[in-house]
């Protein structure tokens, strides 16, 4: 490795929100490992603290404006510590934070990943202009795990949904090419990795910027052949544009029966305001016809409770979607007003408490559901990807199934038997005795 005069300096990095955040801050890691720097986890150890932040919503600001001010004081008392906060909040609020937080030493948005160590070492560059998007060539070092990972295809957002910032943080889609996307994954599948988890703010639409038809389909046709690899997931997609040729190619053995569709509302009157499509009839239609496509197929989907005109009828509307579509995983935001998006005019009329009361009767629904959905794993036996063991209880590994997403879904919990758990292989046949609402519990199958 190549030495330098920071070689010998640690460095911490907080990443906060998302997995598209993550990658940024594992491309990050990449360039400060390669230029000789040091890391620690913990924020008090470090000669330099990276804060990749979330700006996507209220509660997302505010922790990042906590990991802000824990970070001050750690300065407070090193005033050698050298402060940095980077990504989507300091993208859309840089000069307020500026003002509020002036003992950063560095604040740098979504433009400049790649030249982090530039900025540690304050050294002039050009910023780009676009949303910093890597690609095959990026040095990255991978913190999730030795054997699944995240690639992300795309970045920015083309769509003009009413109560989202991200086109105003991040900029228009922009794909990576295929052949960028398949070198990547090649190289993680060399080194071990099984599980390759696509990311992107809409996955659906990748290459369409590119001039593709069928852009997804034909990158998936393609990872398909990447020798080692086992399960390929798509994550984040939008339920407009799932289309025939995308079903057809997810029947291949390698693909995970997963995808991530937020649905947003079922109400016709809400959904036109927050410019989305698909309403309660059309989208349970559409959920019917990938089910006769993908029988063995998991869906979660992303619900919006709080909206500008949502009243008790809407949210009604609401439920009933819930109870009839069923959906494996399900996630329930409150609406958060952000500045700049087309809705922000219509003010926050429905207050936070009883956003939370809606929030919460749509998960008592799902609890209900997802609980009914694990019940028919019981008795079954599945494969299950590895991940290792139950750090308060060693004695037990955790694990998942190709119908759990990593870091959002339930968990498979594997007992070992005779105290051993075979781990010659990632993947393992595990006989599932029992289950909650959320996890399921298992023994590995002889």
């Amino acid at each position: 490795m190549k030495k330098n005069s920071f070689s010998k300096k640690k460095v911490a990095l907080i990443t906060l929100g998302c997995a598209k955040n993550l990658v940024d801050s594992e491309v990050m890691t990449g360039y400060l490992h390669r230029a000789g720097y040091g890391f620690t986890d913990n924020p008090e150890q470090s000669d330099i603290l990276i804060i990749n932040t979330c700006g996507f919503i209220k509660p997302a600001k505010k922790e990042a404006v906590t990991a802000i001010k824990k970070a001050s004081l750690l300065k407070k008392v090193n005033p050698e510590l050298k402060l940095i906060v980077s990504g989507c909040y300091v993208q859309r609020n840089r000069e307020e934070l500026k003002k509020s937080y002036p003992e950063v030493d560095v604040w740098t948005g979504v433009n400049a990943f790649d030249r982090i160590v530039e900025l540690i070492e304050i050294k002039p560059f050009d910023t780009s202009k676009n949303c910093f998007l890597y690609d095959h060539r990026s040095p990255r070092h991978i913190t999730t795990s030795s054997i699944w990972a995240y690639t992300k295809i795309s970045e920015g957002c083309s769509h003009r949904c009413s109560f989202c910032a991200i086109p105003l943080i991040k900029g228009k889609y922009r794909s990576r090419t295929i052949s960028s996307i398949v070198r990547e994954v090649r190289h993680l599948a060399s080194a071990g990795i099984r599980e390759v988890n696509l990311i992107s703010q809409d996955s659906t639409f990748y290459g369409t910027d590119l001039g593709m038809r069928n852009g997804l389909p034909l990158l998936l046709e393609k990872l398909i052949d990447v020798p080692g690899l086992e399960w390929i997931r798509v994550l984040y997609g939008y339920p407009e544009e799932i289309s025939d040729s995308l079903l057809d190619i997810m029947q291949e053995e390698k693909i995970c029966s997963y995808l991530d569709l937020p649905f947003q509302h079922s109400s016709s009157k809400i959904l036109k305001t927050m410019k989305r499509g698909l309403p309660g009839k059309k989208a349970l239609h559409l959920l019917d016809k990938i089910r006769t496509k993908l029988p063995d197929i998991a869906l979660r989907t992303s619900l919006i409770v709080g909206f500008p005109g949502e009243t008790g009828r809407e949210l009604e509307d609401l439920l009933d979607f819930v109870r009839e579509a069923r959906f494996d995983h399900l996630g329930v935001f409150v609406y958060s007003r952000e500045e700049g998006t087309d809705c922000f005019s219509l003010g926050d009329p429905v207050p936070e408490d009883i956003k939370i009361q809606r929030k919460d009767a749509i998960m008592r629904i799902q609890a209900e559901i997802s609980l009914a959905n694990n019940n028919k794993y019981v008795g079954k036996t599945i494969d299950v990807l590895i991940e290792g063991p139950l750090k308060a209880d060693p004695t037990v590994f955790v694990g998942r199934g190709r119908f759990q997403a990593p870091e959002v879904d339930g968990l498979v919990f594997i007992e070992k038997e005779n105290g051993e758990l075979s781990m010659m292989e990632p993947f393992q046949k595990v006989e599932i005795t029992n289950r909650d609402v959320y996890d399921l519990y298992g023994k590995q199958k002889e």
